[in-house]
């Protein structure tokens, strides 16, 4: 790489789409572009290409085939896990609207009760567990439960270094509250802070209280070793675009075992789950996209590791204020960030864009909004500070001439922004 080349440093937003896995899709879009459930022979040759997709995929994150539901991406299928199981298991155990049959737009601030003729039944209100560092998408489909069914959302609050409260978690599990909670949804790794959460020890305490899991592993497939049932994980979300398939696809595995409702409507695929007609040319990019992450991930991950703690010290050698937030050791391979005191992280950007380092402050779901970094908050760091996050996150191991570029661009941005 040279000097005049810009460092790319924002992986946990997207990665780059190989050759290989747009050499592996390009049949599914030209020749074998037959519908899979179609019983002619181009039909069948889809159907046995999505089956070996899904196969493969599957067995790279440690669960079965019949688990896999292809979805649009990590957005749908964390809504389609939260939503769907929170509901199934509501109706199943006699919660809210749903146990006289009927739906209703409970309160999220007062239960639903008879009136004083006895005419409507009082119903108990299903509740969720959720961490206070979750993802848009677990976060706004609890809110959305309880906007339109009633559920109490309780968030466990983290440490400082946005590592989730277990003895919290175990007492909101507690007694009749916990009797009804429908589910507990927590992230595997933080996509601010990069912070790698104990999903075991979560799952553990959870199943103790006969309350399934659902676990947001978006940010950590291809990147730390998945193993969805050996960790007894009820459902588990992925985003192809970032281990290297295109936008717009990902999946959601959920166990046979887990009551779920489909929140999209149609012909019954994938399990009656998700309806719509399959993108194989998607799911054979998921499963070579995967696959190939996977390999990386196993040949390089310590390289990965060493380039991640050396660009740590250098940052904090040539800016001795930056703090660096999240876990300095159980977090993800390629993840660096910091908090700038004294500066903005949308300066910091804008300065190192110019500089060639494109890099981010945090969510790139809040990119262009200038929000300040919601984990940072839940981990009691003051707003002021919050506001000057900067994130770097790679996917190769850098090497020592990649650091002192980073470094020095970023020693000359901060030192060049104070003086304003």
């Amino acid at each position: 790489m040279t000097d005049s080349e810009a460092l790319y440093l924002d992986a946990a937003a997207t990665e780059p789409v190989s050759r290989d896995v747009i050499d592996a899709m390009t049949p599914f879009l030209t020749d074998a572009y037959a519908n899979p459930a179609s019983v002619h022979q181009p039909g069948r040759t889809a159907a046995r290409a999505l089956d070996a997709a899904r196969a493969s995929f599957a067995s790279d994150l440690g669960a079965k085939p019949d688990d896999v539901i292809f979805t649009s991406g990590g957005t749908e299928s964390d809504n389609l896990a939260v939503k769907g199981i929170a509901m199934a298991r509501m109706r199943r155990m006699g919660l809210g609207g749903f146990a006289t049959g009927a739906v209703s737009a409970v309160s999220g601030d007062a239960a639903a009760s008879g009136d004083a003729a006895g005419t409507a039944p009082a119903v108990r209100r299903p509740r969720i567990v959720i961490s206070s560092i979750e993802h848009p998408a677990v976060s706004g489909s609890a809110d959305w439960l309880a906007r339109w069914f009633g559920f109490d959302v309780v968030r466990i609050p983290v440490d400082d270094e946005a590592h989730i409260d277990l003895d919290a978690l175990e007492q909101a599990l507690d007694g009749e509250a916990g009797e009804r909670t429908t589910l507990v949804a927590m992230m595997l790794a933080n996509n601010e802070v990069g912070s790698v959460e104990p999903i075991e020890r979560i799952v553990s305490i959870a199943h103790a209280h006969h309350v399934p899991v659902h676990v947001d592993a978006v940010q950590a497939a291809g990147l730390i070793p998945i193993r969805m049932r050996d960790w007894d994980v009820d459902s588990l979300a992925v985003s192809g675009h970032k281990f290297g398939a295109p936008k717009g696809l990902g999946a959601l595995l959920v166990r046979g075992r887990t009551p779920i409702e489909p929140i999209i409507s149609g012909g019954g695929q994938e399990r009656g789950l998700r309806s719509g007609t399959q993108n194989v040319a998607g799911a054979v990019a998921l499963a070579i996209a995967l696959r190939r992450s996977n390999t990386r991930m196993a040949a390089h991950y310590r390289e990965l590791v060493a380039s991640r703690d050396m660009l740590i010290d250098a940052v904090r050698r040539v800016v001795p204020r930056a703090e660096l937030t999240g876990d300095p050791e159980r977090r993800l391979p390629g993840h660096v960030s910091f908090v700038f005191p004294g500066v903005t992280g949308e300066a910091l950007l804008v300065d190192l864009d110019a500089r060639g380092i494109a890099c981010s402050s945090g969510s790139a779901c809040a990119i262009g909004r200038h929000e300040i970094p919601p984990t940072l908050l839940a981990m009691g760091i003051e707003p002021q500070i919050a506001k000057s996050a900067l994130r770097m996150t790679f996917r190769e191991p850098l090497t020592r001439v990649d650091i002192e570029r980073i470094s020095l661009a970023i020693e000359e941005s901060y030192a060049a922004l104070t003086k304003r």
